[in-house]
């Protein structure tokens, strides 16, 4: 039996549904091998009742399963189940109770994926990805004392029971044969015919493992629970209705689709004249689904090719789904981290003040303009280590145009190609020439590493992962971020101008960060940016940036009662539920309380301002604190005013939300100097 032997951890064996989970995982993908539903929650729930037999709480004969001890085991997932069975006036066999409590599976599966987490088995990254952490383990196998991972083991164990015929201990049986209900055997090891008759041998040992697969194959319940095939239609949006709603007036996105998921319902389909018809997800459950099985129905790379094809990219990390997609998201992370940008303040502040020095009391700017290159000032050096202010207009209006045709498909494709945007496309290689100039070993050498860095370095070791052809597009991707934490940026200074309560509280916070110089990033601790904190996220609930993403199915589906066919070309209006009364009440009422207990409004599906899945954005960590730290110093310095004093805010929302052209911001006061 494996223990773990790390820091303060009780030291405990794995529990057989833990030791599946671990075997399941796919160490390629971050994910897990695919089960059919109805096979993995027969498993799930088998390796419970078997787990409970082992500890002596129930046993089973060829016609039953009955109790042998109501006492509580102290386990999470296991508990429940033992008190069902305590409470079950009449005996029932084991397949009765492999079917009844199937249901219960996916709840069990979070349980035991959490619980790894907690013991340091498995790490969670963002992006609902798993890999298995570096934790040492002891054992001892045939009286040799071994060290390795928790999985490393199991796998050890399973392959000698298999292939060098060993005695298995019982659990291995139960093992096994609960991996083998999933049919991944086959993907973990090499099978021959002999390994397969020896696997179909060992499942006969266990009583428990035989009633887990005539659950598998024989049971009548299965196909109720896949849903049945006579789903529902997708019910359509008269484009009447779609037109008169005010919320379309008013460029706000997740509004209007919170609008239209109130009366037509979660999934519901929109035909714009002259276009293929247009399938809507909406509301916390689509989202719910979406994000835990939406990898393995859904991809991006049919509606991103075109895109991606503008710069010469083939494979870059928005585009890619599955392994390939995991190991550029893996190896990108640190670029992204929060711990990256922490480790380079001092520059941020410098950068952030520079910028500010030209503010002068009574200047008036538009809001866009002005937030976006603000954040350019800073994005381009920490990124790519160069300065890139004079090209970034050009940058981002190549960028826009390009989504616009080939994203949202709102404009003729001819328009990318007019003399204005053959003259901003020229900023690429004006870009890509001047990083290129500057990352060379003796000009980096005692410099902070930086994205730039960590791509160059990715082409140059594994230049199928990160081809040159890429890279065109992957270092402008990196300045074009200013475009999305510059709008978001711009949300927040007006949130914080139209609202002089709140801009005083977040100045305190502020003022008290920077009252002894310039903070490190240990200061920005919960309670020293307590009110900016909420404050930002009551930013990104009401005014997401990318309110909507869009995949296309690779495996029919059924959601929510529709059947989603092959094919079907899918728009996941994620932050519908910020604008739906019952997961934010009074959703138009600007409120940081919401994010406070016993509230938590934000801890739903509702909540998603970074998208969903495994394309949740890798840099919202970075961006949470860049943000933070730029509203911080505003308000440190500078009083600013919503300029006219009467606007009512409206949105740009192609080819992301962004505030109308007409906002603007007025330096009302300078509240301290600058350092020089």
């Amino acid at each position: 039996m494996a223990t773990t032997s790390t820091g303060d951890l009780t030291t405990q064996p794995l529990t057989l549904t833990q030791e599946l989970i671990l075997m399941l995982l796919n160490e390629e993908t971050g994910y897990f091998h695919q089960v059919p539903g109805w096979d993995l929650n027969c498993a799930v729930v088998g390796g419970v009742l078997a787990e409970l037999s082992l500890r002596s709480r129930i046993d089973t004969d060829m016609e039953s399963l009955f109790l042998v001890d109501k006492t509580e085991t102290g386990n999470s997932a296991l508990d429940p189940i033992l008190e069902l069975i305590a409470n079950e006036p009449v005996q029932n066999n084991t397949q009765y109770w492999i079917e009844r409590l199937a249901p219960r599976a996916e709840s069990i599966i979070d349980s035991v994926l959490d619980r790894l987490v907690d013991l340091k088995i498995l790490e969670h990254h963002k992006g609902d990805f798993w890999t298995l952490a570096p934790t040492i383990w002891h054992t001892d196998m045939s009286n040799d004392s071994q060290e390795g991972t928790a999985g490393q083991f199991i796998k050890t164990r399973i392959s000698r029971a298999i292939f060098m015929n060993e005695i298995p201990d019982p659990r291995d049986v139960i093992i096994i044969c609960l991996v083998n209900t999933c049919d991944v055997l086959r993907f973990i090891f090499q099978l021959d015919e002999e390994a397969e008759e020896r696997i179909r041998f060992i499942c006969k040992m266990d009583l428990i493992g035989r009633s887990i697969a005539a659950a598998v194959q024989h049971n009548l319940a299965g196909p109720l629970l896949r849903r049945s095939t006579l789903t529902k239609q997708i019910p359509r949006v008269p484009l009447g209705k779609l037109l008169r709603n005010p919320h379309l007036r008013e460029g706000n996105v997740p509004a209007l689709f919170a609008d239209l998921t109130k009366e037509f319902g979660p999934v519901f389909e929109v035909r714009p004249p002259f276009k293929e018809p247009m399938i809507f997800l909406a509301g916390t459950e689509t989202n719910r689904w979406v994000h835990r099985h939406g990898r393995l129905h859904l991809r991006v790379r049919e509606y991103f090719a075109d895109f991606e094809k503008i710069y010469g990219a083939v494979g870059v990390l928005p585009s890619l789904d599955g392994a390939d997609h995991f190991r550029l998201r893996k190896a990108l992370s640190p670029a992204y981290s929060r711990t990256r940008l922490a480790g380079q303040l001092e520059q941020l502040y410098g950068y952030v003040r520079k910028y500010m020095a030209d503010w002068k009391v009574g200047d008036v700017y538009p809001a866009s303009r002005l937030c976006r290159r603000m954040i350019n000032a800073q994005i381009s050096p920490l990124a790519v280590s160069v300065d890139s202010q004079d090209i970034i207009d050009d940058l981002i209006k190549y960028k826009e145009r390009a989504l616009t045709t080939h994203i949202i498909g709102a404009l003729p494709k001819f328009l990318l190609k007019t003399p204005g945007m053959k003259r901003r496309a020229k900023a690429v290689e004006t870009l890509l020439g001047r990083v290129q100039g500057v990352h060379t070993p003796a000009q980096r050498a005692g410099c902070p590493r930086n994205l730039a860095d960590d791509l160059l370095s990715l082409h140059a070791s594994d230049p199928q992962i990160v081809p040159e052809s890429n890279l065109r597009f992957a270092l402008s991707a990196a300045l074009i971020a200013s475009v999305y934490l510059g709008d978001g940026f711009s949300f927040a200074v007006y949130a914080m101008a139209s609202q002089p309560a709140l801009y005083e509280r977040i100045r305190r916070e502020a003022d008290a960060l920077f009252k002894d110089g310039d903070p490190d990033g240990g200061d920005f601790t919960p309670s020293a940016i307590d009110v900016t904190h909420r404050f930002l996220m009551e930013c990104l609930r009401m005014y997401p940036i990318v309110p909507m993403s869009i995949r296309t199915v690779m495996n029919t589906c059924v959601v929510e009662g529709y059947e989603l066919p092959v094919g079907s070309r899918l728009y996941i209006a994620q932050t519908a539920g910020h604008y739906m009364d019952d997961v934010f009440p009074n959703p138009f009422s600007f409120d940081i309380d919401r994010y406070l207990p016993p509230r938590n409004e934000h801890l739903n599906p509702g909540y998603a301002p970074y998208g969903l899945g495994t394309h949740t954005c890798l840099g919202s960590r970075w961006m949470e604190l860049q943000l933070a730290v730029n509203v911080l110093m505003v308000a440190h310095y500078f009083s600013l005013e919503v300029f006219p004093a009467n606007y009512k805010l409206r949105f740009n929302p192609i080819p992301s939300m962004k505030p109308s052209k007409k906002l603007k911001f007025r330096i009302a006061e300078k509240k301290r100097d600058l350092p020089a």
